[in-house]
């Protein structure tokens, strides 16, 4: 028997379990796969991002598709009190020069201990293999001993998107929502590369870095690193502009940002005599490498002049459309925020609140994902509270 019911231990799941422990509940935290915040470990291998050090009004104009809710719960816990949480769980936090929110020890492994031993403190308890099944007369679960039928006072639901389904986050709970009258967005992937049918000529590039660049999206121009894969184009540079491209907007390269117009015009137009194309560009505008090996790739046969110098600042990129669902960093689409209360509980079945990726937004890499899933968690964690008091 437990009051409280949290299925899904990512760090929606968690913030959700902790504010409802705070809250005098006693809370049980199912979670399918053998271990918790799998996602979070993986995130955390490269340095955990935990948020990003902006005022709260610039920090949710990142954040698209969601609903007041949402940006309620953001306005209560953004980048200062995530800041403050993690340095209550003993761990120190600094910020690089993009503004990125760092723990000192870079991993999650020692803020995921730290916030483990406080929710045992507090009381919670956990349950591993244990895989949500259904809600038809209770919460069942498929467990290592066999199907067990839950019926707690409230429940909250933070079973993140569609993407990585081996560290948890499958989607699969999308149908058993919908039939039971949820209205849900189709899952589509965000902060995801792009296919790119490559050349040959490619090949020596894979795996290699592009710095210096500008990416053209719809009229914005957005400087970021991103890599040469040999599926296509990856990385955090590209992550950025994820969202407009997969929904149609063209994408061009300006391999010189820095360079007007006017100048590679002008450099490009003095005698070459016998020097090759190639040479030419890497003596008169320092084109070397692999940006020249992408002009040679989008830009062949490449024209003369002041043509190839409008070129150069923007380059078309044809690709094949967005990388697997499944390698998407996150996924956009999950329950609509009109299929929920202010509470983020939802309409056709009370008692039940969401948190987390599984709601209907998105957001880029840099903090944001990681701040609006806590920030989710704990505004349902307490509402929850609140409502199975009431």
């Amino acid at each position: 028997m437990t009051d409280a019911l949290v299925i899904g231990a990512g760090p929606a799941g968690l913030m959700a379990a902790e504010e409802l422990a705070r809250a005098g509940r006693r809370v049980l935290v199912t979670e399918a796969k053998p271990s918790v915040a799998r996602k979070l470990l993986m995130a955390g291998k490269s340095g955990l991002n935990l948020t990003k050090d902006e005022p709260p009004a610039m920090f949710t104009k990142h954040t698209s598709g969601g609903g007041p809710a949402l940006f309620e719960a953001l306005k209560s816990f953004g980048p200062e009190e995530v800041k403050d949480w993690a340095r209550n769980l003993g761990q120190e936090v600094f910020t690089g020069s993009s503004g990125r929110v760092f723990p000192d020890a870079m991993k999650a492994s020692p803020l995921l201990r730290a916030w483990l031993l406080r929710l045992a403190d507090l009381g919670v308890e956990f349950r591993t293999r244990w895989r949500w099944v259904g809600l038809d007369d209770g919460m069942q679960f498929e467990t290592p001993e066999g199907v067990v039928t839950l019926n707690p006072k409230v429940t909250v639901l933070a079973l993140g998107g569609a993407s990585w389904s081996r560290l948890g986050s499958d989607g699969t709970w999308a149908q058993m929502l919908s039939g039971k009258g949820v209205t849900l967005a189709p899952f589509k992937p965000a902060n995801m590369g792009f296919c790119v049918n490559w050349s040959d000529h490619m090949k020596p590039h894979f795996g290699v870095p592009v710095k210096g660049t500008a990416l053209l999206v719809n009229g914005q121009t957005t400087r970021g690193e991103y890599v040469i894969s040999e599926k296509g184009l990856e990385g955090g540079g590209i992550y950025a502009i994820s969202a407009a491209v997969r929904d149609g907007a063209d994408l061009k390269i300006d391999l010189l940002p820095d360079w007007p117009l006017e100048k590679i015009a002008a450099r490009l137009s003095g005698p070459r005599g016998k020097t090759s194309v190639s040479n030419h560009l890497r003596k008169a505008l320092k084109l070397e490498g692999v940006k020249r090996a992408l002009l040679m790739e989008f830009g062949n046969p490449l024209p003369d002049g002041a043509a190839l110098a409008s070129l150069i600042k923007a380059l078309p990129v044809p690709h094949a459309g967005p990388r697997p669902i499944d390698e998407a960093i996150s996924t956009a689409g999950g329950v609509r925020f009109e299929a929920m209360d202010e509470n983020l509980m939802l309409n056709a079945l009370p008692g039940v609140f969401c948190a987390g990726e599984m709601l209907d937004w998105e957001a880029p890499t840099g903090g944001y994902l990681i701040t609006t899933c806590l920030a989710t968690g704990r505004h349902a964690g307490r509402a929850a509270a609140r409502w199975s008091q009431g």
